[in-house]
């Protein structure tokens, strides 16, 4: 568990990654998505469509962890900010969701009237957490510290895929064509 957050953890908050998000969901399951982030004086910023899945979980239950990560084998690390939601709308959400769009699209992004404008419409609401704690790992300490650097050395660790490519309908396996349909009724 992390209380003071390094100087290498505050530049993994600082660059433009994609978090995985959690909420609790109706029924009570765990609901995982991936989201852009803000990272702001101690706090975690998230642009959400009230409407979504994530935007009504957090209606119902307050209670939120948000990880960011990165992926390259043996060297693996991250951080995971644990805590309860608070839901800003309106003008509150608008200087959170304006900078955050700004971390993530270019300029030309912004201003093009197909992209910019869109994501704000869509996205209503800002989630403000303020994490009561933070858990941390790092695969390149572990490493050093456990295994006196060996994973790295050696090589002993597979890559992590680089790039998922994306499948069309008909590439996808039978089992995802019939999951598509299942969900899609």
């Amino acid at each position: 568990m992390t209380s003071t957050l390094t100087p290498a953890q505050l530049e993994l908050l600082d660059q433009r990654r994609i978090a995985s998000v959690a909420t609790i969901g109706e029924g009570g399951a765990p609901h995982l998505t991936a989201t852009w982030f803000l990272y702001d004086a101690g706090r975690l910023f998230l642009a959400i469509p009230s409407g979504s899945a994530k935007g009504r979980n957090l209606v119902r239950n307050r209670q939120i962890a948000v990880m960011i990560d990165i992926r390259v084998a043996g060297r693996e690390a991250g951080l995971t900010a644990i805590g309860s939601a608070e839901l800003l709308t309106g003008a509150q959400a608008e200087p959170f969701v304006s900078r955050l769009h700004e971390k993530y699209l270019t300029a030309e992004g912004l201003a093009d009237p197909r992209v910019g404008p869109v994501f704000t419409a869509v996205d209503d609401l800002a989630v403000r957490l303020t994490p009561d704690r933070w858990i941390s790992w790092d695969m390149g300490e572990l490493d050093r510290q456990a295994f006196g650097g060996a994973i790295m050395e050696n090589g002993c660790l597979r890559e992590i895929e680089p790039r998922w490519r994306r499948m069309t309908t008909r590439q996808a396996p039978a089992s995802a064509r019939r999951n598509r349909a299942i969900s899609s009724r």
